[in-house]
Protein backbone atom coordinates (compact mmCIF):
# COMPACT_ATOMS: atom_id res chain seq x y z
CA UNK A 1 0.00 0.00 0.00
CA UNK A 2 1.17 3.82 -0.74
CA UNK A 3 0.79 5.94 2.21
CA UNK A 4 1.30 9.72 1.71
CA UNK A 5 4.11 9.90 4.13
CA UNK A 6 5.63 13.36 2.56
CA UNK A 7 2.61 14.83 5.27
CA UNK A 8 3.68 13.19 8.62
CA UNK A 9 7.37 12.44 8.63
CA UNK A 10 9.17 12.40 12.07
CA UNK A 11 12.55 12.15 11.01
CA UNK A 12 13.82 10.37 7.59
CA UNK A 13 16.94 8.88 6.69
CA UNK A 14 18.80 7.58 3.67
CA UNK A 15 16.86 4.37 3.64
CA UNK A 16 13.78 4.81 5.78
CA UNK A 17 11.72 7.17 7.74
CA UNK A 18 9.60 7.37 10.96
CA UNK A 19 6.18 8.73 10.35
CA UNK A 20 2.91 9.28 11.96
CA UNK A 21 0.78 6.01 12.15
CA UNK A 22 -2.59 6.70 9.78
CA UNK A 23 -5.70 4.51 9.65
CA UNK A 24 -4.88 3.62 6.47
CA UNK A 25 -2.07 1.50 7.75
CA UNK A 26 -4.23 -0.70 9.87
CA UNK A 27 -3.99 -3.83 7.55
CA UNK A 28 0.31 -3.71 7.49
CA UNK A 29 0.14 -3.43 11.30
CA UNK A 30 -1.86 -6.26 11.33
CA UNK A 31 -0.42 -8.37 9.22
CA UNK A 32 3.43 -7.15 10.49
CA UNK A 33 2.05 -8.20 14.04
CA UNK A 34 1.71 -11.66 13.46
CA UNK A 35 5.33 -13.03 12.17
CA UNK A 36 6.50 -15.68 13.98
CA UNK A 37 9.03 -13.25 15.70
CA UNK A 38 6.68 -11.22 16.95
CA UNK A 39 4.36 -13.78 18.54
CA UNK A 40 7.98 -15.03 19.61
CA UNK A 41 9.52 -11.66 21.43
CA UNK A 42 6.70 -9.01 21.81
CA UNK A 43 3.50 -11.61 22.12
CA UNK A 44 1.46 -8.34 23.97
CA UNK A 45 2.10 -6.82 20.89
CA UNK A 46 0.18 -9.30 17.99
CA UNK A 47 -3.33 -8.37 16.68
CA UNK A 48 -5.72 -11.61 16.35
CA UNK A 49 -7.68 -9.28 13.84
CA UNK A 50 -7.60 -6.06 11.68
CA UNK A 51 -10.55 -4.54 13.44
CA UNK A 52 -8.67 -4.84 17.32
CA UNK A 53 -5.42 -3.03 15.32
CA UNK A 54 -7.61 -0.78 13.75
CA UNK A 55 -8.76 0.33 17.38
CA UNK A 56 -5.15 0.35 18.38
CA UNK A 57 -3.87 2.88 15.85
CA UNK A 58 -7.05 5.50 16.81
CA UNK A 59 -5.22 5.31 20.03
CA UNK A 60 -1.81 5.91 18.88
CA UNK A 61 -3.35 8.99 16.64
CA UNK A 62 -4.33 10.45 19.47
CA UNK A 63 -1.55 9.99 21.73
CA UNK A 64 0.17 12.22 18.98
CA UNK A 65 -2.49 15.06 19.79
CA UNK A 66 -1.71 14.55 23.51
CA UNK A 67 1.75 14.19 23.97
CA UNK A 68 0.87 10.96 25.86
CA UNK A 69 2.59 7.41 25.99
CA UNK A 70 3.22 5.54 24.39
CA UNK A 71 4.66 7.68 21.43
CA UNK A 72 4.38 5.07 18.74
CA UNK A 73 5.96 5.82 15.11
CA UNK A 74 5.91 3.47 11.83
CA UNK A 75 9.09 2.42 10.22
CA UNK A 76 8.68 3.36 6.51
CA UNK A 77 11.25 2.31 3.72
CA UNK A 78 11.59 4.95 1.45
CA UNK A 79 12.09 3.60 -2.21
CA UNK A 80 8.76 1.91 -2.11
CA UNK A 81 6.65 2.95 1.31
CA UNK A 82 6.58 -0.48 2.84
CA UNK A 83 5.11 -0.57 6.10
CA UNK A 84 8.17 -2.46 8.30
CA UNK A 85 6.96 -2.28 11.66
CA UNK A 86 7.46 0.29 14.21
CA UNK A 87 9.26 2.34 17.08
CA UNK A 88 7.87 3.36 20.26
CA UNK A 89 8.60 4.98 23.55
CA UNK A 90 6.99 3.63 26.31
CA UNK A 91 6.94 4.87 30.06
CA UNK A 92 7.84 2.61 33.00
CA UNK A 93 9.14 2.97 36.58
CA UNK A 94 12.57 3.82 35.71
CA UNK A 95 11.89 6.45 33.10
CA UNK A 96 10.94 5.57 29.12
CA UNK A 97 11.82 2.69 27.55
CA UNK A 98 12.64 2.40 24.15
CA UNK A 99 10.57 -0.45 21.69
CA UNK A 100 10.91 -1.07 17.94
CA UNK A 101 10.00 -4.32 16.00
CA UNK A 102 10.52 -4.88 11.91
CA UNK A 103 8.34 -7.40 10.30
CA UNK A 104 10.24 -10.57 9.46
CA UNK A 105 10.74 -10.35 5.81
CA UNK A 106 12.79 -6.70 6.81
CA UNK A 107 15.12 -8.60 9.32
CA UNK A 108 18.72 -9.47 8.81
CA UNK A 109 19.29 -6.04 6.65
CA UNK A 110 20.26 -3.34 9.24
CA UNK A 111 16.64 -1.64 9.16
CA UNK A 112 15.94 -1.86 13.60
CA UNK A 113 19.33 -0.39 13.94
CA UNK A 114 18.60 2.59 11.44
CA UNK A 115 15.23 2.73 12.80
CA UNK A 116 16.49 3.13 16.79
CA UNK A 117 19.37 5.47 15.81
CA UNK A 118 16.55 7.87 13.92
CA UNK A 119 14.15 7.44 16.86
CA UNK A 120 16.60 8.59 19.35
CA UNK A 121 17.80 11.83 17.52
CA UNK A 122 14.35 12.47 17.42
CA UNK A 123 13.57 11.61 20.90
CA UNK A 124 17.31 13.68 21.64
CA UNK A 125 15.94 16.78 19.95
CA UNK A 126 12.16 16.99 20.97
CA UNK A 127 11.71 15.39 23.94
CA UNK A 128 13.44 16.19 27.86
CA UNK A 129 14.44 12.84 28.59
CA UNK A 130 18.05 12.47 29.71
CA UNK A 131 17.51 8.50 29.69
CA UNK A 132 16.62 5.95 27.69
CA UNK A 133 16.45 2.35 28.96
CA UNK A 134 15.95 -0.92 26.78
CA UNK A 135 14.71 -4.44 27.55
CA UNK A 136 14.98 -7.27 25.77
CA UNK A 137 14.93 -11.02 26.14
CA UNK A 138 18.02 -13.10 27.11
CA UNK A 139 16.93 -14.82 23.75
CA UNK A 140 16.26 -11.97 21.35
CA UNK A 141 20.09 -11.82 20.78
CA UNK A 142 19.24 -9.56 17.43
CA UNK A 143 17.15 -7.00 19.35
CA UNK A 144 20.26 -6.85 22.15
CA UNK A 145 22.81 -6.69 19.16
CA UNK A 146 20.47 -3.49 17.95
CA UNK A 147 20.78 -1.77 21.52
CA UNK A 148 24.35 -2.39 21.71
CA UNK A 149 25.00 -1.17 18.18
CA UNK A 150 22.98 2.07 19.17
CA UNK A 151 25.15 2.59 22.34
CA UNK A 152 22.88 1.17 25.37
CA UNK A 153 25.05 -0.31 27.96
CA UNK A 154 23.64 -3.39 29.61
CA UNK A 155 23.24 -2.86 33.40
CA UNK A 156 21.00 -6.25 34.59
CA UNK A 157 21.01 -9.56 32.95
CA UNK A 158 19.09 -12.36 34.75
CA UNK A 159 15.45 -13.21 35.72
CA UNK A 160 12.78 -11.04 36.04
CA UNK A 161 8.79 -10.32 34.66
CA UNK A 162 8.52 -9.87 31.27
CA UNK A 163 5.04 -9.30 29.73
CA UNK A 164 3.55 -11.16 32.98
CA UNK A 165 5.95 -13.97 32.70
CA UNK A 166 9.04 -14.96 34.85
CA UNK A 167 11.86 -14.34 31.97
CA UNK A 168 15.57 -14.31 31.59
CA UNK A 169 15.93 -10.70 30.56
CA UNK A 170 18.81 -7.96 29.71
CA UNK A 171 18.29 -4.39 30.80
CA UNK A 172 20.48 -1.49 29.02
CA UNK A 173 20.49 2.23 29.80
CA UNK A 174 21.54 5.24 27.61
CA UNK A 175 22.17 8.46 28.24
CA UNK A 176 21.16 11.10 25.64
Amino acid sequence: MVYHVFMNIVIKGNRISLVHFENDMAFDVWQNSLDENNRKFVPDEVFETYEETAEVIKTIIKNYQTGECPLIYAVIRNDDNANMGYVQLVEIVEGFEVGYHIAQKYTNQGYASEALDLFIKYIKGNISIQKLYGIALFSNKASIRVLLKNGFKIYFEGYSLYQGKRRKIIKSIKNI
